[in-house]
């Protein structure tokens, strides 16, 4: 195994050059190289004799070298010919420009090619791919077979990695230590460990490459599910030492002071909180709801009921524009309540920050709102008894953990407005109670969604002209904020000051609002933006989530392509809040334009969220990628999810049965998580 673990830069042909090279693909060791997956593949595997070849194919064919000789052309290029033979027939092959090759190929060699069939004075294979057949033992890497395409780097050849990884399984496969329980591998009927690993990659055949699939797509769910399952027999071992009794004055007060009435399925979350945070353990819920479901509501209530009980309750959003209107809304929901709330982002003055931790150091009963400074080295809180992490997928779970961990066994509650179908969510965060907010409150408007090109641009500026001349407010998003970041896109502050030249908006106060200004910017921006000072505010996608203008009735987004479907029923979900009609407009390219029908069909966030995994894959969209859990290489949530029932099913009863994976038959898959998950996995602290 310490083979698998060395750098990369160590294996024949590599080298500190070629390694800096493979790095930049995340291969770092030969273990990582070994796990570094085709992107697809050729089948090269059919021999067809020469006189079946035909042109305008690609074709694998085998012969003798009868001849071959460099070529001077009239352009000066020296090419490299050589004529191919076997007992049907001959043809001519060309590499343009390479004149070395004279040095590879003898008279009488048996040859492999690969390559594209032309018609030029004859028959005729251009620049094809080659291999030498020295003897009955040869084994075809490059053709003749099943031949494995990796995605690639500057300075780095398909012919080369392929070679490369083709040693490194043929001198070190055997190295490779089975991780999965024998019970597990007979009962889901899967190959060995090295098998699959050889078979990924150079497959004997299809059904091969299949079987060998099959068996690495379900170590990635395994992986995910075992610390998935670890998290939960942790949570439910856990007994909360705050008891929260029964609603008291500061709760239902808050509930009766509402400006609307709650929806029935806000009524049911708040029952299935009500019972966690009254129950012997601790609170350990996901609270899922599509844009404007009323989550933030929700969250308040149970931050009350902590603090009316006497304990501290946390609130931390991802970004300080979030935090600072999740701050906004708290004080202005809960004013007359009595209960004290402090802001903690990383603007936040150092006096205010003093204020706050004298407060929380001496255990007094306060919510705190803020970013990620709130799980910061320095930030202590006294009786913490409730957190609640907005858009969690934007954390990952170590920050969550890092937070839980700054009280005794709180009550956590976690919640998104990226829409995630029932099933994956189940699996995904299989640590998690899950509960969901399918209803709208009452009010919202349906959005028109329109997606048009690039070429109507000016035809939409001329509709959000007339609109903003009749009382409405627009947002105006660009993927980036200057032009310094992507040349090819528009970006925000340079089309600020253009739109300020254009005709269209010469009476229109226009507001710019980034990542990067201070926060007392942004809150003057969105201030002015509230009170109609500012019409039409020019932004980045800092305003995604949380803003709150229920006048805004124009979302125009350019190059909508750089996002996905969920994230752009995101950006959609800030207007459309008030009693006027409002309107989503999409500009980009027109090869982008069949993919977004879906958001002008459909305003359905569940829908919208399984179209855009099907698209883009998880990724970012249900937070896999998060720190602290496996990375899915392989594996596909949507095409594989029969294969992910069935890793979670074996994980969870594994970690039923044996929590520590301290059993003697669990060793190897106890370290090998330990090693590629680190402290996530919480084994070797625990055996």
């Amino acid at each position: 195994m310490e083979k698998l673990l060395q750098p990369a830069q160590y294996l024949k042909g590599v080298g500190p050059k070629v390694a800096s090279i493979l790095m930049k693909l995340g291969i770092f060791t030969v273990e990582d190289l070994l796990y570094y997956y085709p992107r697809d593949y050729i089948d090269r595997s059919n021999l067809k004799p020469i006189s079946s070849l035909r042109p305008g194919e690609k074709a694998a064919t085998v012969g003798r070298v009868l001849s071959f000789s460099v070529r001077r052309t009239s352009q000066g290029r020296r090419d490299f010919v050589l004529y191919l033979g076997d007992e049907e027939g001959e043809i001519e092959c060309v590499w343009f420009n390479q004149p070395h090759l004279e040095r590879v190929f003898k008279a009488g060699q048996t040859v492999v090619l690969y390559g594209e069939v032309v018609l030029f004075r004859g028959i005729q294979m251009k620049s094809p791919v080659y291999e030498v057949v020295k003897g009955e033992s040869t084994e075809l890497i490059h053709t003749g077979r099943i031949v494995p395409n990796y995605s690639l780097t500057a300075n780095l050849s398909q012919k080369f990695l392929r070679g490369l990884i083709k040693r490194a399984l043929d001198d070190l496969i055997g190295e490779t230590r089975e991780h999965l329980p024998r019970g597990i591998l007979e009962k889901r009927k899967l190959l060995p460990l090295g098998e699959a690993l050889t078979q990924i990659h150079f497959p004997l055949s299809s059904e091969d490459q299949m079987k060998a699939r099959e068996r690495l797509v379900f170590d990635e769910f395994f992986f995910l599910e075992v610390v998935l399952a670890r998290m939960r027999n942790e949570h439910e071992a856990l007994t909360k030492y705050m008891k929260l009794g029964i609603p008291q004055d500061v709760s239902r007060t808050f509930l009766k002071k509402l400006p609307f009435r709650l929806t029935e399925a806000q009524k049911r979350v708040i029952r299935e909180i009500e019972s966690d945070i009254r129950g012997p353990r601790p609170m350990n819920r996901l609270l899922q709801g599509d844009v404007g479901s009323g989550k933030t509501v929700v969250a308040i209530y149970a931050c009350l009921r902590a603090v009316e009980n006497g304990y501290q309750a946390a609130f931390m959003a991802p970004t300080e524009i979030l935090a600072w209107q999740h701050f906004a809304t708290i004080k202005r929901l809960t004013s007359g309540l009595g209960v004290r709330i402090f802001p903690l982002t990383g603007e936040t003055e150092a006096r205010e920050r003093k204020e706050m931790s004298d407060v929380l150091g001496r255990g007094e009963p306060v919510l705190v709102v803020g970013t990620h400074a709130l799980i910061q080295e320095g930030v202590g809180f006294g009786n913490l008894g409730l957190i609640v992490v907005d858009e969690q997928h934007r954390f990952g779970v170590r920050q969550r953990l890092a937070l839980r961990e700054k009280g005794v066994s709180p009550d956590t509650l976690v919640m998104t407005a990226t829409p995630i179908p029932r099933t994956l969510a189940l699996t995904l965060y299989g640590d998690l109670d899950i509960s969901l907010l399918d209803e709208i409150p009452p009010g919202r408007k349906k959005i028109l969604t329109k997606a048009t090109s690039v070429e109507n641009r000016e035809k939409v500026y001329r509709f959000i002209g007339d609109k903003l001349s009749h009382g409405h407010k627009a947002y105006l998003v660009y993927p980036v904020i200057d032009e310094t970041e992507r040349t090819d896109l528009r970006a925000a502050v340079e089309m600020s000051g253009a739109l300020k030249k254009n005709p269209l908006f010469k009476k229109t106060e226009i507001g710019l609002l980034h990542g990067r200004m201070k926060r007392e910017d942004k809150d003057k921006v969105m201030e002015q933006f509230r009170t109609g000072k500012i019409k039409l505010l020019v932004s980045t996608t800092v305003v995604e989530v949380g803003i709150d203008v229920p006048d805004a009735t124009i979302m125009a987004i350019e190059h909508p392509e750089r996002y996905g479907l969920s994230q752009l029923h995101q950006l959609r979900g800030r207007v459309g809040r008030g009693e006027t009609k409002s309107y989503c407009i999409l500009i980009g390219e027109e090869s982008s334009l069949g993919r977004l029908r879906i958001l002008e069909e459909s305003s359905d966030g569940f829908k919208i969220a399984e179209a855009d995994l099907a698209m883009r894959g998880p990724g970012d969209i249900l937070g896999t990628r998060q720190h602290g859990l496996p990375e899915l290489r392989i594996a596909s949530l949507t095409a594989d999810f029969g294969i992910l029932t069935e890793a979670k099913e074996d994980a969870f009863q594994l970690i039923e049965k044996d929590p520590a994976l301290a059993d003697s038959d669990h060793q190897i898959l106890r370290k090998t998580l330990d090693r590629r998950i680190g402290q996530a996995s919480k084994f070797a602290d625990t055996a």
